[in-house]
Formats: structure tokens, sequence, C-alpha cells
């Protein structure tokens, strides 16, 4: 059992930086990769990020790459979002999620955090 909650959000303008975190609990943290999604008003929730349980292996949506990146810290049960260069269209209910290696499909998610880029 894996709870996340996830914190960071806030209200910034186009161009800003964020950093949003999730605090795992559990003692198998590393066990798990980790993921960021996020839903806008009125859209499906999309992927973002993703990182392997030892922090090695990166993936990213296109839309983020070059200005988002994800990285964790094992010994604090933590992940992270380094999210630079914010656009308005970026603004979305943020959420972290954690899947074993051994399947695709995240079964432990946060309760999520607003990010909001006013233009």
């Amino acid at each position: 059992q894996v709870q996340l909650v996830e914190s960071g959000g806030g209200l910034v303008q186009a161009g800003d930086s964020l950093r949003l975190s999730c605090a795992a609990s559990g003692r198998t943290f590393s066990n798990y990769n980790m993921g960021w999604f996020r839903q806008a008003p009125g859209k499906e929730r999309e992927f973002v990020a993703r990182i392997s349980g030892s922090g090695g292996i990166t993936a990213y949506t296109d839309s983020v790459k070059g200005r988002f990146t994800i990285s964790r810290d094992n010994a604090k049960n933590t992940v992270y979002l380094q999210m630079n260069s914010l656009k308005s269209e970026d603004t979305a209910v943020y959420y972290c999620a954690a899947r074993m290696s051994d399947t695709n499909v995240y079964k432990y998610w946060g309760q999520g955090t607003q990010v909001t880029v006013s233009s």
C-alpha cells in the first residue's frame, strides 16, 4: 500500500517556475515507478512525466520536454516535478501516481495539486 501526497502548486505568471513534490508512505518507495499526470478543466487526464525506481530512466510528454524535469529522492520517499518556463496551457490539477515495474497500470494516486498559470 502506498499513500501519495502532492504539494507545491499555486498561482504563477507565465514564464515562472514551480516545483511540485509528492511524498510517499511505505518502506519500498524505490520499488515503484512514479509518474506525474495532469488534468485541465474540461479535458481528460494526461501523462506528463515518469521516472524509474532508481531514477535512471525518465520520460516526458512532448509539450513539456526541455521545460519540466522529474526527479526522485528515495531516501526521502519523494518525487519532484520541476516546472520552468510555465505557460498558460500548463494550468491543470497535477497528480502523482505509483506503479510497480512489472505493470503499466498506476495503482496509487495522490489527491492532486492545482497549478494555475496566468498569461
